[in-house]
């Protein structure tokens, strides 16, 4: 599980493809010191494993099906990406939960930067748009966000970034027409999978 909260923009270093899996290197040394073999590592708001540690970088390997439903397959070395390491037991739940599996991904339609928040505004799947109300919480590229507005004949999701996000995620550097992942609040999908249960039963 995470929070949503990045720890680190890391880089991408280096990229190995095969046919069935991806393995990347990412240069990340205020968390590589944090992380051993195993420990699940959020990247993009993709839950991967760390198959491999040294003092400043970390490698995991991404199945295929994760590269093509993800953000993750159009990741290139220098690529800048999202780090977080999972939450832990005792630590503050500072953003919402995210699970690291990502429901979509999102076109990036409009930036426009003000004068202390930007506003940030992406077009969903439409399937998701029942997951997403105002003030409710999102996650873009891992990153925990609250929603500004949903419209869902558009299906555009506004939200606004403070200066720490653009400081400290990889949402400072995406442009219109970028794409970013997408995970919904995870106590939405079971208030709607409860509600279509009740509707059959009822």
């Amino acid at each position: 599980m995470f929070t949503g909260l990045i720890q680190e923009l890391g880089r991408v270093t280096e990229i190995k493809r095969e046919d069935s899996s991806a393995v990347i290197i990412i240069h990340a040394p205020e968390s590589a010191p944090s992380i051993s073999k195993g420990d699940s590592i959020a990247i993009n708001g993709v839950c991967l494993t760390a198959i491999e540690v040294n003092e400043e970088s970390f490698t995991a390997d991404v199945m295929v099906q994760t590269l093509r439903m993800t953000n993750l397959g159009d990741l290139i070395i220098g690529s800048p990406v999202n780090v977080e390491l999972s939450a832990r037991l005792d630590s503050l739940m500072g953003g919402h939960i995210v699970q690291g599996h990502v429901d979509g991904i999102a076109e990036v339609i409009e930036r426009s930067p003000g004068e202390k928040w930007e506003k940030f505004v992406v077009r969903i799947p439409e399937h998701l748009t029942s997951f997403i109300v105002n003030q409710g919480s999102i996650a873009l590229d891992g990153v925990s966000l609250t929603v500004g507005e949903i419209n869902d004949e558009s299906h555009l999701v506004t939200v606004w970034l403070i200066p720490e996000t653009l400081a400290k995620t990889n949402l400072s550097q995406k442009q219109v027409g970028d794409s970013v992942n997408v995970e919904v609040d995870i106590l939405a999908k079971y208030v709607q999978r409860l509600m279509s249960k009740s509707v059959k039963h009822g």
